[in-house]
């Protein structure tokens, strides 16, 4: 792997490499001292034109703990805010003598973009409606936790499914590993290529959660819709909305996620989403495992010729 834009032409045996070195890197984040020299003298560069919590944070922290250097672009302090074009601002933080460059930005196709021009690795960290790869992995690690093999597994992605990219790296991630993917939610949020995907579509939320082992439940992205998709978000949320009741048509052992933020009352309840009445709610645990992942994203693009320092 020169980059990781995408988990779509990726196989289930690249998938499974990243997998097994999250899971190893994973005990190093759980350590009271989180501090491994495994990218010593390494720099990664986290380009965000869009907000984000979660994500450029764990790449922060995955870098920290390998011990690389890990600095934040914010774009509107950059010279972007002065009319610098992407591919300018790529070129000139390669010439700061980057070792990689992270970036999410508002544009699909803007990390392939960056790859084609770049000698350095790139990471996708979400561009536009196309995919957000680590995500996709660090889903798939917490599922692999909960459940163990991936292989067979009925997840149900719950939600506004047209405008998210975690959906994306999630349907491929996940059936390249075997299982079995439905989307679910209301006919205006369903991408017009839906039923080319390898996945079946259910516009009704029961008939959608029915048997299913996971339930993935996306935020709807009200910045990125047009006017007129839904009657209302009260609507939206009395049809489509994830709580303990419609869960009660899932299995009894069913794992809900959410990549996060939540809009709680929403697309899930507070019931749901702190894991009452018995439910099994790991999104916690989703953000733990996004360090684990970036770390084993970094480590594969930037130090595989390195043996991975697991000992104190």
């Amino acid at each position: 792997m020169r980059h990781l834009l995408g988990l779509k032409n990726m196989s289930a045996a690249e998938l499974q490499s990243l997998l097994d070195t999250a899971l190893a890197f994973r005990e190093i984040v759980d350590r009271p001292v989180k501090k491994v020299p495994t990218l010593r003298g390494k720099a990664v560069i986290t380009l965000f034109y869009e907000n984000s919590t979660r994500t450029r944070t764990s790449f922060e922290m995955a870098a920290k703990i390998m011990s690389a250097e890990a600095i934040n672009i914010a774009v509107g302090q950059s010279s972007v805010a002065k009319g610098e074009s992407l591919k300018d601002t790529l070129q000139t933080l390669q010439s700061l003598r980057a070792d990689c460059i992270v970036i999410r930005h508002p544009m699909s196709g803007s990390a392939e973009f960056a790859a084609n021009i770049l000698h350095i690795p790139v990471i996708n960290a979400g561009d536009g409606r196309h995919e957000h790869p680590t995500q996709g992995l660090l889903d798939m690690l917490t599922i692999r936790q909960a459940k163990g093999d991936l292989s067979g597994l009925v997840v149900s992605i719950v939600g506004d499914i047209t405008h998210s990219r975690v959906a994306r790296s999630n349907i491929w991630g996940l059936t390249a590993m075997g299982a079995s993917v439905r989307l679910v939610g209301p006919p205006t949020l369903m991408p017009a290529d839906a039923e080319k995907l390898p996945v079946t579509v259910h516009s009704n939320l029961l008939e959608g959660l029915e048997g299913a082992d996971v339930v993935n439940v996306l935020r709807l992205q009200t910045e990125r819709q047009e006017a007129g998709l839904l009657p209302s978000l009260r609507e939206y949320s009395r049809l489509f909305g994830i709580n303990h009741k419609s869960l009660a048509c899932a299995k009894p052992d069913v794992l809900v996620l959410h990549p996060g933020p939540m809009n709680r009352g929403v697309e899930i309840s507070s019931e749901v989403a702190d894991g009452k009445y018995g439910l099994h709610s790991a999104m916690e645990e989703q953000v733990t495992n996004g360090i684990a992942v970036r770390m084993a994203a970094l480590y594969t693009l930037m130090g595989a010729n390195i043996p991975p320092v697991v000992d104190a």
